[in-house]
Order: C-alpha cells, then sequence, then structure tokens
C-alpha cells in the first residue's frame, strides 16, 4: 500500500474537524444552499476547498455559491481569474460585486469597521438575491480565540465569534465550518496547495489591537502549548458559582 503525503494526510484530518464542527454545531443540513465569502486570502479559498470536497459526499447534500466583494476606494488587487479558477475546480458558482464606504460619515468607527460591514452587507444582499439562508465565512480556530481575549481585554465581555450565528435581523445564519482548525494548518495547506496570494495595499491598516492580540496568545501558547483547547473549553465551562454576581456600580 502507498505511503500517503503529507498534503494528503493534511486534507484528511482538515475535513475530518470541518465533519465534526458541521455535527457538533449542526452548521450545515442537507438541502443547505451557502454562500461562502471568498476574499482570497489563505482561509477563504481553504474554505472553498474543504466544502467543495465536501459538498461531493452524498450526506449532507448541500449546494455553494462563493461571492468576491470589492471595495472601489480600496486598491485591493484580487485576482479574479484565479478566484474563478479555485471555485470552478469543486463546480462553485463565483459572484463578484463592488462596493464602497465613505470613511467621513461615521466618525464613531474606525475605516477597518466600516469597510468590514459594507462587505458583510454586500454579502447579506448576495445570498438574500439568490435564496441563500447561510453564510460560511472563513474565520478558523485563532480568529475566534483572538476575538474573545479581545473582547474580555477591551468590552468587558465574555463573547466571541460563534460557530453558528443567527442574524434574525437579515433572517440569515452566518456558519464557520473552519472553527476547529488552527491556522498553522490553514497555512500549512496554503503552502502545500500553492495558494496565490493576493495583493492587499489598504491605506487604514495598521497595527491593531488583533495585532496584539495575535501576538499575546502565540505568547500563552509558549506558556501553556495546550491553552488553545483550554480557552476553547472555557467557553462551555463557565462556573457561575465561583464568579461575582452582576451589580449596579
Amino acid at each position: 500500500m502507498a505511503q500517503k503525503t503529507e498534503e494528503e494526510l493534511l486534507l484528511r484530518r482538515l475535513d475530518g474537524k470541518v465533519v465534526r464542527a458541521m455535527r457538533a454545531y449542526e452548521l450545515i443540513a442537507d438541502g443547505d444552499k451557502l454562500l461562502v465569502g471568498l476574499s482570497g486570502g489563505k482561509d477563504s479559498l481553504a474554505l472553498v476547498e474543504l466544502l467543495g470536497r465536501r459538498m461531493r459526499i452524498f450526506r449532507p447534500k448541500f449546494t455553494l455559491v462563493a461571492a468576491h466583494v470589492r471595495m472601489r476606494n480600496i486598491p485591493y488587487e484580487s485576482d479574479e481569474a484565479y478566484l474563478r479558477e479555485v471555485c470552478e475546480a469543486y463546480g462553485v458558482p463565483l459572484i463578484v460585486k463592488e462596493t464602497e464606504f465613505d470613511p467621513s460619515t461615521d466618525t464613531r468607527h474606525t475605516p477597518c469597521f466600516l469597510c468590514s460591514w459594507m462587505r458583510r452587507k454586500t454579502l447579506f444582499e448576495i445570498a438574500k438575491g439568490i435564496g441563500c439562508r447561510k453564510i460560511a465565512l472563513g474565520h478558523h480556530q485563532d480568529d475566534i480565540l483572538e476575538t474573545l481575549l479581545l473582547n474580555l481585554t477591551h468590552q468587558g465581555s465574555f463573547s466571541t465569534m460563534p460557530p453558528k450565528l443567527r442574524m434574525t435581523k437579515f433572517d440569515m445564519e452566518i456558519v464557520r465550518p473552519l472553527c476547529l482548525i488552527a491556522e498553522s494548518e490553514l497555512a500549512t495547506l496554503a503552502r502545500l496547495r500553492h495558494y496565490r496570494k493576493q495583493v492587499k495595499n489598504c491605506p487604514y491598516e495598521t497595527a491593531s489591537s488583533r495585532t496584539s492580540i495575535k501576538r499575546i496568545f502565540r505568547e500563552l501558547e509558549t506558556i501553556q502549548p495546550d491553552v488553545r483547547h483550554s480557552l476553547w473549553n472555557s467557553m462551555t465551562n463557565i462556573q457561575t458559582d465561583y464568579l461575582p454576581p452582576k451589580v449596579k456600580m
């Protein structure tokens, strides 16, 4: 029997984690039509590949459509031909749409927030227009844990991006099938599968709080190598008897 390659072993491991997430958090059901947010980064490319492979399996039977949102006022040089090539390899249609935002209209929020919100809003509009009730995003486990630390330190709340989020305002669900996969695993997949990097020249992109939290998370891993599992389990192991009651300050 031929020995499996590093690439084959990795794909099998990642597929197993996607299946585990789908079952544990009820992300995808029979008959679902999902819109995949495809930015062109390694995470969204991996999402298309892993769900595209899984879509060929008998159960659950679901279909995918990918959407790439461009900002007219952000010089993000995405390679549309390459994105179409990736989608076509798995029989996934690709929708490309342009939008924009004006940072001067809302001084309460950062340009990064406004850009992200407009992209998300455009995804909702596309999904509604083609009859998708679920949007799949490429957030991995590191994203979720870093958001948990961000919210603890900046908002004083114990919250994060959940594997499945019901958006009642838009009658839509956001699902994150990569939620059990580490960023390092996706980086290895990108290397082995030769994902092409997109050119990102955002004038608003600077060192952010998330960059600092990412560094702190790496430091925590050097102190406690199993910290990601401890943090993940902490979100469902909240021992209220050992926490102070909520009081008016």
